[in-house]
């Protein structure tokens, strides 16, 4: 797919470039990205630099993830990055995220989630997007919970960081939640009239 650009009221999403690798490295520096993400840790210039330059235009053209750099919309520092996920199956992707420390708190990243879900449903075909935190990453799921993801539950061991297992966070928001049709029939559970 070609990168392309979302927009809302405050933000831009756009594809990361190359010349994003000094915001993306200075942002990661932050413990508490280095913690509850699997970014690698220490996180080094070359990781930056891979990251924008090679992970995000390759997961742009074969189609496995779209990594978004969260910036205000008239310009000016990296809020955040955000990726949709292709990893769980047709009709399913994942989102996840990160904001820059001093961005925190102001609902940018909800803002920005919530964009990324409205083109994840109407452009590539999702029905279900989900969402995954380690367990006790609390905003996270605060960003989640104010974007309209439900609550699923959690997974023991659902989560691979830095070579260890963790448990999990997860929680799914479907287009019917944002008032979007889906492209495939949904039958919610003891929905009786509905089965076939």
């Amino acid at each position: 797919m070609e990168p392309i650009i979302l927009t809302t009221g405050r933000l831009r999403l756009r594809p990361f470039a190359p010349d994003d690798a000094d915001a993306v490295y200075e942002a990661c520096q932050d413990p508490d990205i280095q913690r509850w993400t699997v970014i690698p840790s220490p996180y080094g210039r070359p990781d930056a630099e891979f990251f924008t330059a090679r992970l995000c235009p390759d997961g742009w053209r074969d189609g496995s993830m779209y990594n978004f750099a969260v910036v205000p919309r008239t310009g000016g520092a990296l809020i955040g990055a955000l990726g949709i996920n292709s990893r769980s199956g047709p009709g399913t992707y994942e989102v996840g995220f990160w904001t820059a420390k001093e961005h925190r708190g102001l609902g940018y990243m909800t803002e920005a989630v919530l964009c990324a879900a409205r083109w994840s449903f109407t452009s590539l075909g999702c029905d279900r997007l989900e969402w995954k935190a380690e367990t006790g990453n609390v905003p996270s799921r605060a960003v989640a919970l104010r974007a309209g993801f439900r609550m699923e539950g959690d997974q023991r061991s659902g989560l691979l960081n830095k070579g260890v297992r963790r448990d999990t966070w997860v929680g799914a928001l479907l287009p019917s939640d944002l008032g979007l049709p889906s492209t495939r029939v949904y039958i919610p559970a003891g929905d009786v009239s509905a089965a076939p």
